[in-house]
Parts: C-alpha cells; structure tokens; sequence
C-alpha cells in the first residue's frame, strides 16, 4: 500500500490528482456525447486547434489557457461557418481548419528559438504543474458543463436520435449542435493543462468507451466514466512517479488501456440503439 500511496503524500501530486479528477468529470460528460454522436474527429481537431493561440498567448505573455479558448473558439466558429457557406461536409471542414490550424501553431513554434520547454509542455501537458488558480478555473469548467448537460439533455438525446424528429418537437435541434460543440471545446480547453493538445483526446474517448461497455443508459454512462477516468488519473501518476515517465502521457495512455480492456472483456451480442440510451 506505501507503494501506492507514496506518490500522493506530496503536495503537488495531490493537486495534480484534484486537477485529473475535475478534468475525468468534464471529459466523462462530454465525451459520453462524442462517442454516441461520433463526433471523435472534432474534438481531435479542437485539441491541435489550439496550437496557434497556446503559442500566441505564450509569447506575447498572456495566459496559455486563454489563447487555448480562443483558438479553440475561432475553430468551432470557423467549422461551422465552412458548413453554412462553403457547403462542405463536416469532416471536410474539420479537416481543412484542423490542418491549417495545426500548421500555423508549428509555424508559429517554429520562429521562436526559445520555445522547445514550452512546446512539450504544449504539447504533452503538465499534470503536475497545476496550481490552486488551475484547480478553481477548472471546477468552473466541471460546473457548467453538468449545468449545460442537464439543461440540454433532452434536446441532446433527441439530436443523437433524430434531428428531424427533434424540430418537429421544438427541441431546436441545431442550437443542440452548437451547445455540444462548445462542451467539446471547453472539454479540450480545460484538460490541455493536465494532458497536452496531443492527448487530450485520450482522456475524452478512454473513459467514455470503458464506461459504454457495461452501461446502456447515457448517465450512468457519464458516471461511471468519470470513475474511470479519475482511477486512470490516479493509477496514470502512480506508474509516473516510479517509473520516471512524462506525468500527462501516462495518465492519457491509462484512459485509452481502460477502454480497451473494457471493450475486450465485456462482448455484447449486438450494438444497443441511440435510442436505448436514455437517462
């Protein structure tokens, strides 16, 4: 047991456990919803989004995780713009800003000879560089999300089920939409501290794809995939402390290995329907 629980007499990994569990719940939330809908690719494409604000922010001097919203933002704006005006398909939209967004952070990176620290921490996180001001920013995030989550359920489910069906009822179908963009994007945004724009999506599709293999519903989806996430968060600091290895990758490497055991041992006979997973 003092094995496992060395790691956490120090403070800075109590923090950075604090800091992973908000990140787990937020993650589980969102990422319950980007597995049903099959919106993996937007967020992959908001986590390297970020790039160019993060870099931007970082050497101008303003806080990282405000280019990150930023960024983040002007790439759900500008997919959704693409989609209305270019009369692009979705991931042809996501495809082209991903990559040029992605492109422009490197470019950015790249005219700058001091910036190799801050690009791995960019890019692979800092779980252990959480501070107080960090956890406060983000138990926000984990409150609006369950805020929006709740006030949206309905319309959400009926989005994933049906969007015909759901503007005939006047759930508003495609404010549904822009409301699960913007979770996916302060998903991303609030978990690039812990993980990195590189794996942030470990931690939004791991957890969400351990949980769906033993639940049907959608929260206790969302519940039991914060559980897994924040022992994935925990067991990830544990293998880093004694292992020596990079703290964020770790923990997103743990997320992904629990939705592969799960999915390997739990076999269901058929695939459950959208419209079974109801709360």
């Amino acid at each position: 047991m003092s094995v496992l629980l060395d790691p956490f007499a120090v403070a800075f990994v109590q923090r950075a456990l604090l800091g992973g569990a908000l990140v787990a719940v937020v993650c589980a939330v969102v990422g319950t919803w980007v597995v049903l809908r099959g919106m993996a690719f937007l967020g992959e494409a908001m986590a390297h989004g970020m790039l160019p604000g993060i870099a931007i922010a970082t050497l101008t001097g303003f806080p990282p995780v405000a280019g990150a919203a930023v960024s983040a933002a002007v790439m759900s704006v500008g997919v959704g713009a693409l989609q209305r005006r270019g009369r692009l398909s979705a991931d042809t939209s996501i495809g082209l800003l991903f990559v040029a967004s992605l492109s422009l952070g490197v470019i950015v990176i790249s005219a700058s000879r001091s910036f190799a620290t801050d690009a791995s921490a960019i890019l692979f996180g800092d779980i252990l560089a959480i501070e107080r001001g960090d956890l406060v920013l983000l138990a926000l995030a984990a409150v609006v999300t369950l805020l929006v989550a709740a006030a949206g359920h309905r319309s959400f489910v009926a989005l994933a089920v049906d969007p015909r069906q759901a503007q005939l009822l006047g759930l508003r179908p495609r404010l549904a939409h822009i409301l699960l963009v913007g979770l996916v994007t302060l998903a991303v945004v609030s978990a690039y501290q812990a993980v990195g724009s590189l794996l942030v999506v470990g931690m939004l599709l791991g957890p969400a794809v351990a949980a769906g293999a033993w639940t049907r519903r959608i929260v206790p989806t969302m519940a039991l995939a914060a559980l897994i996430g924040t022992a994935a968060v925990a067991v990830g600091l544990v293998l880093s402390w004694h292992l020596g290895t990079a703290a964020g990758a770790t923990v997103a490497f743990t997320a992904i290995c629990s939705g592969a055991v799960s999915t390997g041992i739990r076999v269901r006979p058929t695939r459950p329907a959208l419209d079974e997973r109801t709360a």
